[in-house]
């Protein structure tokens, strides 16, 4: 479970294994009900190039092992079918694709994190990939024709990170195993022994998101603030619960306020070794691994006080039905046969939306064991976040607020400006305000 220092080259390709190209009739998705006026007249195929070449959109591709990259040339030499991969900056990544939209210059794949009504009604249908995969089906969302127009390319999820040399230094244990999991209220006890046993300056800290507040509040037994078929969000008693836990723990002792008051760094005062733990999640796991050398580091399971949970997000596969539609979707289809998705996996450090295959994480592979646990045992909640936002967009429901509601009203919370009933009816008032519902 200790902090690796080694950063994994990428695997060798395993022998080439040329996969049949898919036969089967693609469906254009029909939403047309679900969108605005304005995507009117933008339907149709993207740019096409003579030499066959296939536009593939995403975003951080080279910070994340460029395994994109990586099975884009391995395609190339299978089949003869060049993958152009263009990693456009995350910022400007929907403006740019909307743009495309807009011009008739879609690309032919992209991967992505939001699905934009302008555009959707010109994704293929991705199910029969989804299906001969074996793709997890919580992680899959039907439109109302049964298509599924998107494929989760892998996996990010909430987890926890400790000090091991601090835990260790002051003796207090922490789980090695599923069976050895904490409440919330034994891990702040842990904390707390270990503040004592060592000087830490902090018990944990917590990334200011509600990502991660949503994940906590899993934890608690709560669903968080779920909308209902009436078009209005409600909540649950068990929401009060753990805000009430969450506003005490921002004490300046356990939680240091100033990370979600103040908007200081959670990661630098992690790294600082200052700080016995850190609730955040996967994406950290290559920066720890490269950065930290002062101290000892594990990822290790989350508390759970009535049931385990993590909130569940990562990156999304669409091909768009323009001249190269049928290309676009052999290369999805060969992408998610196991030995390539494994080899996929393997290089970029992915969390996989496929159960059962056997990954090689090199010197993460600790952490990642861990992360696998929390999903495969999360309860299905863990999902809801991702899943729900795909339904609004399908069923045409959008949400006019700026900002986030959940994060600006904890905010307040932990700096003692409001008290819990106060934060929970904020919140509901400000989502079901902004929900517009056709």
């Amino acid at each position: 479970m200790g902090r690796d220092v080694h950063r994994r080259e990428a695997p060798h390709p395993p022998s080439p294994n040329r996969s049949e190209s898919s036969m089967k009739r693609r469906l254009v998705i029909a939403v047309g009900a679900a969108l605005p006026v304005s995507a009117c007249g933008f339907i149709g195929g993207g740019e096409d190039t003579d030499d066959g070449t296939l536009r593939f959109w995403l975003s951080g591709d080279a910070n994340q092992g460029g395994g994109f990259q990586h099975m884009a040339e391995k395609y190339e030499e299978e089949t003869g079918v060049k993958v152009q991969i263009d990693d456009v900056p995350y910022d400007d990544f929907d403006t740019r694709l909307r743009n495309a939209a807009q011009a008739d210059g879609l690309p032919d794949l992209a991967r992505l994190t939001t699905i934009d009504p302008i555009w959707l009604n010109q994704l293929q249908d991705l199910k029969p990939i989804a299906e001969e995969a074996g793709i997890m089906e919580h992680l899959l969302v039907e439109n109302g024709e049964g298509a599924i127009p998107t494929l989760p390319t892998d996996l990010t999820a909430v987890g926890l990170f400790i000090n091991k040399s601090l835990f260790d230094e002051a003796g207090v244990a922490y789980p090695a195993s599923a069976d050895e999991i904490w409440t919330w209220d034994e891990f702040i006890t842990a904390l707390e022994e270990v503040q004592t046993g060592t000087g830490a300056r902090y018990g944990m800290v917590m990334d200011a998101s509600s990502h991660r507040l949503r994940s906590f509040m899993y934890q608690f037994g709560s669903d968080g603030f779920v909308k209902g078929d009436d078009c209005t969000f409600t909540t649950d008693d068990q929401a009060a619960t753990a805000l009430e836990f969450f506003a005490d723990i921002n004490d300046d002792k356990i939680m240091p306020r100033s990370v979600w008051v103040s908007g200081d760094d959670p990661n630098a005062l992690f790294k600082s070794g200052q700080v016995a733990a850190y609730y955040s999640g996967s994406w950290q796991v290559a920066d720890f691994n490269q950065n930290i050398t002062d101290f000892e580091w594990a990822s290790v399971y989350m508390p759970a006080q009535e049931r385990r949970a993590t909130n569940a997000g990562g990156g999304r596969m669409v091909a768009f039905n323009g001249a190269k539609a049928e290309a676009a979707y052999d290369f999805i289809t060969w992408l998610f046969k196991s030995e390539n998705y494994i080899e996929l996996s393997e290089t970029s450090g992915f969390l996989p939306v496929i159960e059962g295959l056997d990954i090689d994480y090199g010197d993460s592979q600790a952490s990642f064991d861990v992360y696998n646990d929390e999903i495969a045992n999360s309860d299905p909640i863990s999902s809801y976040q991702e899943s729900s936002q795909l339904e609004m967009v399908y069923s045409g429901q959008t949400q006019t607020s700026e900002g986030d509601a959940v994060t600006d009203e904890a905010i307040k919370l932990a700096n003692g400006e409001q008290d819990v009933p106060t934060t929970i009816q904020n919140i509901l008032d400000t989502l079901n305000e902004s929900l517009s519902c056709e």
